[in-house]
Parts: structure tokens; C-alpha cells; sequence
């Protein structure tokens, strides 16, 4: 079974799934292409013309959650929890995070009002996960599961912002999610899911897109 993955270098989506095939260590390739301007390619076999999509064989799977369970599927072990209520949680809880990249979109090109509408609601999200936390390592213990890889890149561009500027979405307050961050981010398939100078790349979207965030970044090269 050969393995596509088709996105552009910043998509939170494709990375959740490049973290749950490095997991898997399940070989793939992957392409990157302009989403802005996809090649006609693209066009010809994306129903929705969106990324990413994955290309097994001649066959197409989209929608981003529907490619992290397949990745599951052919997994030789399971990566959500066994138990089926914890397994529908877990699922109802990736939902949920999804949302948050809607407000990270609004704090890096918003003004000062969105940004800090968008800082409300995302810190509102972050204080509901932060009750539901487990108290190990990852959100259902020691196991890293599908939920974990879902929200690595959230941790990811919160701690590239607060880097960039003097902690400007500092989540110190909540205890267990820093401690879950660190522990997500450290590890070798979340650090390897992203392309070597990712973070500058974000560094200069935030900048051009001239938003609030941009006046908070301090001045330091990246």
C-alpha cells in the first residue's frame, strides 16, 4: 500500500496526521503544494479542493479526520483508548479542539478587538480541556493516543507566539496542559512532523498578516 499525503508545510490538519503515521512508523511520502494556487492536478482528484488529502494507491481519502481513522485502521495497534466510552470521548474531545484553530486564524490576522475576543474564547477552550485533563502524561495517561497528536499542533503555535513575543498566550495558568505540551512537543514524532524552519515560516505569516500579533513580536531574528 503506497501512501500520499498531499498539504502545504503550516496545515495543522496534515500534521496531525504525519504525527499518527510517524507514530505508526508507517511509510509514506508527502507533497506540498501552494493551497492558494493548487495545481490542476490537485483539482482533478480532490472532491472539495482542499488539503490535505491522501492519496492511497489510485485511491483518494479526504477530510482530515476521516484520514487520522483510516490511519488508525491500518494500524497493527489501535491508537485510541480500548475502552469504547473513553475511545467516543476522546473523539468528541478532538472535535472540540478543532474550533481552536479558528480562533488562532483570528488572533494572528485580527486587530486588537478580535485578538482579544479570540483570546477569550480560545482560553475559554483551553480552561474546559484543562478540567477533563487527565493526570498523567498525556490526556488519557501514559498512552499517547489520537487525541495527543490532535492537539500537538495547537501546543505547537501556541509556544512558536509565545516565543515570538513576551508570552503573549502564555498557558501557565493551566498546570496539566503545560505539562501535557512539553511532554507532546518533546517528542520525536511531533518534533519531526514539521518541516525544518517551520517556525520562521509562521514567524513571517504572523508579520504579514499584519495583525495585532504582529505589534507584540519582539525584536529578534527567528
Amino acid at each position: 500500500m503506497k501512501l500520499e499525503l498531499i498539504s502545504f508545510k503550516l496545515c495543522p490538519f496534515a500534521q496531525r496526521a504525519i504525527i499518527l503515521l510517524n507514530t505508526q512508523n508507517i511509510d509514506f511520502e508527502i507533497t506540498y503544494i501552494n493551497p492558494m494556487d493548487p495545481p490542476d492536478w490537485f483539482k482533478a482528484i480532490s472532491p472539495t479542493g482542499q488539503v490535505p488529502l491522501l492519496k492511497v494507491d489510485d485511491q483518494v481519502v479526504f477530510e482530515s479526520s476521516v484520514i487520522t481513522e483510516f490511519i488508525n485502521d491500518i494500524s497493527t495497534t489501535s491508537i485510541h483508548p480500548d475502552d469504547v466510552v473513553q475511545k467516543a470521548n476522546n473523539r468528541s474531545w478532538i472535535a472540540f479542539s478543532s474550533t481552536m484553530f479558528d480562533d488562532l486564524f483570528s488572533l494572528v490576522t485580527g486587530d486588537e478587538e478580535k485578538f482579544n475576543t479570540a483570546k477569550t474564547a480560545l482560553f475559554d477552550k483551553l480552561a474546559k480541556l484543562e478540567t477533563v485533563k487527565n493526570q498523567g502524561t498525556f490526556f488519557n495517561g501514559d498512552a499517547f493516543n489520537m487525541i495527543d497528536a490532535a492537539l500537538a499542533p495547537i501546543f505547537m503555535r501556541l509556544a512558536w507566539i509565545n516565543e515570538f513575543t513576551d508570552n503573549a498566550l502564555s498557558i501557565a495558568e493551566f498546570s496539566k496542559l503545560s505539562a501535557w505540551s512539553d511532554a507532546t512537543l518533546a517528542l520525536p514524532e511531533v518534533e519531526s512532523s514539521v518541516v525544518e524552519g517551520i517556525d520562521d515560516v509562521y514567524y513571517s505569516n504572523i508579520e504579514g498578516r499584519e495583525g495585532h500579533l504582529s505589534t507584540l513580536l519582539v525584536e529578534e531574528e527567528y
